[in-house]
């Protein structure tokens, strides 16, 4: 058993079922991705356009890819034929470009709304207080943007060591998805390697964990 392969059997007894499990590949090679893959492992997330066009081609058509970076709006065409989720949509703007270019090719393009709650300024997303404008406006949405399926929400805590903090952060992300429910948003994406045990015991459906499973990012890669 290798090391990727070990890594992922442990997390994988400490995710319960009706856990989505994102392998978080960006700045790891295909050659891990594709040990994970052999792993079983379908989930995967990558945070630059121009890393995951080539591991799309190279790696098999079954993997589901998962865009959990900041998208520039110039970059959706490019992936928006065939990932599975956009994660980070933080923006009305970006929202009406998903929608445009998914009519473009007849494809409806599922994505969850990036929501802000950490206390660093630098971490993007939806406001809570703009997150509220959004869903007095849900059927506006739904007719707005036939071609995106608002799945849900996804979120980061501040990065610290303070438990209660993360649990604080991971129990405003809930309400605010709870909010939404509306749209039929089901999924709360929250929780990578250091915080996923706390993320999912406040109610995440799905978690984000890459140096656990490949190591220390290259980012040179």
């Amino acid at each position: 058993m290798n090391q990727i392969e070990q890594h992922i059997a442990s997390i994988r007894t400490t995710i319960p079922a009706g856990v989505t499990l994102v392998c978080v590949s960006k700045f790891h090679p295909a050659e891990a991705i594709l040990e994970a893959y052999q792993c079983g492992e379908r989930d995967f997330g990558e945070s630059r356009v121009q890393e995951l066009l080539p591991k799309y081609e190279a790696l098999p058509k079954d993997i589901r890819w998962h865009f959990i970076g900041h998208l520039q709006t110039n970059k959706v065409k490019q992936i928006v034929p065939f990932v599975h989720l956009i994660h980070s949509v933080d923006s009305l703007r970006l929202l009406e470009v998903i929608n445009r270019e998914a009519e473009k090719i007849g494809r409806r393009v599922k994505v969850l709304l990036e929501v802000h709650v950490a206390k660093e300024e630098t971490k993007s997303g939806f406001m809570p207080e703009e997150l509220d404008q959004l869903r007095i406006k849900n059927f506006e949405l739904i007719d707005r943007f036939p071609w995106v399926e608002v799945c849900g929400v996804m979120g980061m805590a501040t990065n610290t060591d303070d438990e209660q903090e993360w649990r604080r952060c991971f129990r405003e992300i809930k309400s605010l998805a709870s909010k939404l429910s509306t749209l039929n948003t089901k999924q709360i994406s929250m929780g990578m390697s250091d915080d996923y045990l706390v993320a999912i015991e406040e109610g995440s459906s799905m978690v984000r964990i890459g140096s656990t499973i490949f190591g220390v990012r290259n980012n040179k890669v």
